[in-house]
């Protein structure tokens, strides 16, 4: 058993700033010279913020081909082979062609390649994201705005051409005001709004969203058409709708889902179990999807059996164009739920990797080149994206170095989409559904985070319950509100009801621990040290000072109410006696002069005062009456008869009362530790200021402890030390108050002795 022995002096605040020459020559920055130092303009200046804003600049010059060339290359082409079919799948969730998934694809991860930050990450189409941006369009671009219109290309009554295009138009729109929130957000600095966004809370509403898209893919899967709903309890209305056209399940593209799905699930469980054997996972997506396609083709099962299939796929690129913003009113509240939840998944993914390979994720650049790559990718009919977790596993174990295996992917898919995307027009949809089921496994494996808060903390446990029940009943936008407001409602709570205790010392250290939770921690006599679980703020001083006088057990209230009738008894008591006394010496006067005896002659009034006339006063304010017998002067107490009657409660009060204010007062000091406070503001000074002036009232001494060299300065700027309470009374541990109070009681004791003697 290692110890340690350490001996210095008690330490007030006053000692600790000549100790440790505390420095009181800063001064800060006024605005101007911030305004003129952001104003300065040099080259390496210049450099240095051009490489910030644009890090491709800063990294691709110090690019070793040697050391990640190779890595980069697999990994981005191992990447790409999993954008084909993630793409076109995760299209159809938010209701628009599968090309669309693909343009998505492309250009917002070059965009990512040139500002983005993380070297590990694949930006792209993402479930969570897509299902977001289909409630979106399905909302402001329903089938019944649609009807026929001799148009060839129709389902039913609705013109789908038409009604494709304008979702396209509502996606873009969409995703441009994302961007635009993004990038405002990064440049001002706003990287920090996703630390309100808990993990809990994250792992809850992608969990419920996982939910979301396996429901909007079961239409695919048993081949039915429900009808849309959006809105609170869509998810009800669109389950209870699916079960009820369970009957016209179409047989040839259930079996399809099944078959796919079951093919799925074997190789990808095979890819787990044998990951560090194999170079590479097996791309058992893109086979699925070329399988599938040419068995449809081949066997004419979009004839035979009418398996809904993906449809035209236009080779080629289309022209930017601009998004229509007259839609911005109506998809501002959208927008801004997309922009965090995208930008809470990125930078949670980032700065996971970041922190395994040893590298800095900058969080506003993040946000930067999250917003970039939406904006620009919504002028050429993308839609918004985020960080995949499963492509960004496979870039990062197939050996992926840097962004170059982004750009890399992207290249791929550019071929694809030029040369290779006709060729996938019969692919069926089911297949495409049955590629998103397997890859929310992982989403639905954090339903197992709810046994794991259940043991470990149940708070965390109540917003991931609240989080996923918000946004399953809520739907997405509504349930992420929801979410964040009582995640924020936890942590008001958590502040306005912290744990108070009273510090015990454990034998033979320094150290200060709780005494109901520790049993060798033991109160110091007539020290009570008192300590707050949080920062002592506005919403909850007066909860503090309550505490206090609770866990003390002392009621200031009541003890300053029971000093004031002491007083007024004591002042009574000594005017009475002091008439009493008058009078007998008037009488014994008189008497002697009348009966004098002979041989006995009368004492001057100088002669007659003497010891058993003197009265003293106490230091704690209680009368004291000198009376002598058999020659020694003792002190004793006078009672008056006549008050003690009206009295008694206030008797019984300080007979029973942990602390009273006479000598015999077990409580006479009290430690205020505030090592866990982190501020204090104008409300905390002015209840620190009534604790003093109120306890000492009662003769009790009140001390602070553990104060950071930051609130010290807060109090001096909040005029808090004066003549009555000076910095001789703040200490920096517990240990230096005690050992200080300690001494301070012995002198005032030895001094006693001495006066008495």
């Amino acid at each position: 058993m290692e110890q340690y022995l350490v001996e210095r002096e008690v330490l007030s605040e006053v000692r600790l700033e000549e100790v440790a020459q505390r420095d009181t020559s800063r001064t800060r920055t006024s605005v101007a010279d911030k305004l003129k130092e952001f104003s300065r303009c040099s080259v390496p200046r210049l450099k240095e913020t051009v490489q910030r804003w644009v890090p491709v600049l800063d990294w691709l010059p110090k690019y070793s081909i040697r050391e990640n060339a190779l890595g980069d290359l697999v990994s981005g082409c191992s990447v790409a082979i999993m954008h084909l079919p993630q793409g076109m799948a995760y299209a159809l969730l938010a209701s628009l062609r599968p090309v669309f998934g693909l343009y998505t694809s492309l250009y917002p991860v070059l965009i990512y390649f040139i500002f983005g930050t993380s070297r590990h990450i694949s930006i792209g189409t993402f479930a969570v994201i897509s299902v977001m941006v289909g409630s979106v369009t399905e909302r402001l671009g329903p089938d019944s705005d649609f009807p026929l219109n001799n148009s060839t290309n129709t389902t039913g009554s609705v013109d789908i051409d038409a009604r494709d295009a304008y979702r396209v138009v509502i996606a873009c729109s969409l995703t441009l005001l994302v961007g635009i929130f993004q990038i405002v957000l990064g440049v001002v600095k706003f990287g920090f709004v996703v630390n309100y966004l808990s993990e809990p809370l994250v792992r809850g509403y992608t969990t419920a969203s996982a939910c979301h898209v396996s429901v909007s893919q079961l239409k695919y899967i048993f081949g039915v058409s429900p009808s849309r709903y959006n809105g609170p309890l869509s998810l009800i209305y669109t389950v209870v709708d699916i079960c009820s056209r369970l009957p016209q399940t179409k047989i040839p593209e259930l079996v399809v889902s099944l078959v796919a799905l079951a093919v799925l699930i074997v190789v990808k469980e095979v890819n787990g179990c044998y990951a560090k054997k194999l170079p590479f996972p097996v791309p058992i997506e893109l086979i699925v999807v070329i399988v599938a396609t040419m068995i449809t083709y081949f066997c004419g099962l979009t004839s035979l059996y009418y398996i809904d299939v993906v449809g035209e796929i236009p080779s080629g690129l289309k022209a930017p164009i601009s998004p229509d913003v007259s839609l911005f009113s109506q998809v501002i509240g959208d927008a801004f739920a997309i922009a965090i939840v995208g930008y809470a998944i990125n930078i949670s993914l980032g700065k996971t990797f970041a922190l395994k390979h040893g590298y800095k994720v900058d969080s506003n650049q993040e946000l930067v080149a999250l917003g970039l790559s939406n904006s620009i990718g919504a002028c050429f009919q993308c839609y918004s994206v985020t960080s995949s977790l499963s492509r960004s596993l496979v870039q990062e174990s197939t050996g992926g170095k840097t962004q170059v295996a982004g750009f890399i992917s992207s290249i791929f898919v550019l071929i694809i989409v030029l040369k290779i995307g006709s060729l996938f027009e019969d692919l069926p949809k089911a297949v495409l559904s049955t590629i998103v089921f397997v890859n929310l496994k992982g989403m639905f494996k954090q339903f197992t985070d709810v046994p794991e808060l259940w043991r470990s903390n149940k708070v965390d446990l109540m917003v991931w319950l609240v989080t996923f029940m918000s946004t399953i009943l809520l739907n997405l936008d509504l349930g992420l509100a929801v979410s964040i407001g009582f995640s924020i409602l936890t942590v008001i709570f958590r502040t306005q009801l912290p744990h108070y205790s009273i510090l015990g010392q454990v034998p033979g250290t320094d150290l200060y621990l709780e005494t109901e939770t520790f049993k060798q921690a033991e109160e110091i006599p007539g020290i009570k040290i008192f300590r707050s679980s949080t920062t002592i703020y506005y919403t909850n001083a007066e909860m503090y000072l309550e505490a206090l006088q609770e866990k003390s057990g002392i009621e200031i209230g009541k003890l300053l109410t029971a000093k004031k009738k002491k007083d007024a008894r004591l002042k009574r008591q000594q005017q009475k006696e002091k008439k009493k006394e008058k009078k007998q010496r008037k009488k014994q006067a008189k008497k002697q002069e009348n009966q004098q005896p002979a041989g006995v002659f009368t004492l001057t009034e100088s002669q007659r005062t003497g010891p058993s006339d003197l009265n003293s006063i106490h230091s704690n304010g209680a009368a004291s009456h000198l009376s002598q017998t058999n020659g020694q002067i003792n002190p004793c107490y006078q009672h008056d008869a006549a008050t003690s009657e009206s009295d008694s409660d206030t008797e019984a009060y300080y007979q029973n009362a942990d602390c009273v204010i006479d000598e015999e007062q077990p409580s006479h000091s009290i430690i205020l530790d505030l090592s866990t406070s982190s501020f204090v503001d104008t409300v905390t000074v002015k209840t620190l200021r009534n604790i003093f002036k109120d306890f000492g009232e009662i003769d009790m001494d009140v001390y602070l402890a553990g104060c950071q060299a930051c609130i010290i300065e807060q109090l001096e700027k909040a005029n808090f030390f004066s003549n009555a309470i000076s910095k001789s009374q703040v200490f920096v541990t517990v240990h230096d108050a005690v050992l200080h109070i300690q001494k301070r009681r012995k002198r005032a004791e030895k001094e006693t002795c001495i006066t008495l003697m």
